[in-house]
């Protein structure tokens, strides 16, 4: 017998565009949304400090929305500049000084300098390749984010193999995880991206690199013209 044939009824065909605008008009919606709410959030703890001289919501008659988180790049680019010469190192030594005698907050202070160095440092290496380990449970594999080699006490203590540092992160949230010290030979090294390997455990692996990898296009060529030459 032969199958009935599906039709494709006009309820059908507006699910289907629904999905469709879906798809493409969501990410955008929420990617402004965001971008936005983060500019006015920024906007919010910054204009309330600046003199009234210098913020333009003094002379217009609306509100100028971006300009706090303007003031705060170039404020941070200016610490920065001061903190690379000795007058800047010598007043931030001496404010590190001043918060390592406060207890709680010396503790505090260290662990988010360390943090921010580490994700933010140029001649940092972390998070560059992708891999697969098994977890949690030998036959079930989760991609992790290769950090370092094992370093300091941690790999004095650890039994002969050679271990790296791996971070394991959660789904739909990468941003949290373990940190976990696994054998070299028990990793499984990925070709995809960290931002595709990211993208996959966001999605719960909804969304997956092509692999093999599409190869590069080259430069099309300009047609010659054959010359025939006749004897």
């Amino acid at each position: 017998m032969n199958e009935p044939v599906k039709k494709n009824t006009a309820g059908m065909r507006l699910r289907r565009y629904f999905l469709t605008g879906l798809i493409v008009v969501a990410p955008l919606v929420i990617t402004a949304y965001l971008t936005w709410s983060f500019v006015l959030w920024v906007d919010g703890w910054v204009k309330p400090y600046l003199p009234s001289a210098y913020n333009p919501d003094t002379y217009l008659p609306f509100s100028l929305p971006g300009y706090g988180l303007l003031v705060a790049l170039v404020a941070l680019t200016m610490v920065g500049f001061l903190t690379a010469n000795l007058v800047g190192r010598t007043i931030i030594g001496f404010g590190e000084s001043l918060l390592d005698r406060m207890p709680l907050v010396r503790v505090l202070y260290k662990g988010l300098k360390q943090i921010f160095e580490t994700v933010l440092a140029e001649q940092n290496n972390s998070f560059k390749q992708a891999a697969l380990i098994e977890y949690p449970r030998k036959g079930l594999w989760s991609i992790v984010f290769i950090a370092t080699d094992t370093k300091g006490e941690v790999d004095h203590k650890l039994p002969g193999e050679e271990t790296i540092s791996v971070f394991l992160p959660t789904t739909p949230n990468p941003t949290s995880g373990f940190l976990l010290f696994v054998p070299r030979k028990d990793i499984i090294m990925l070709d995809m991206t960290v931002e595709e390997a990211a993208k996959m455990v966001i999605s719960a692996g909804l969304v997956s690199p092509q692999y093999p990898p599409a190869p590069p296009k080259l430069p099309a060529k300009s047609k010659q013209k054959q010359i025939t030459v006749s004897e």
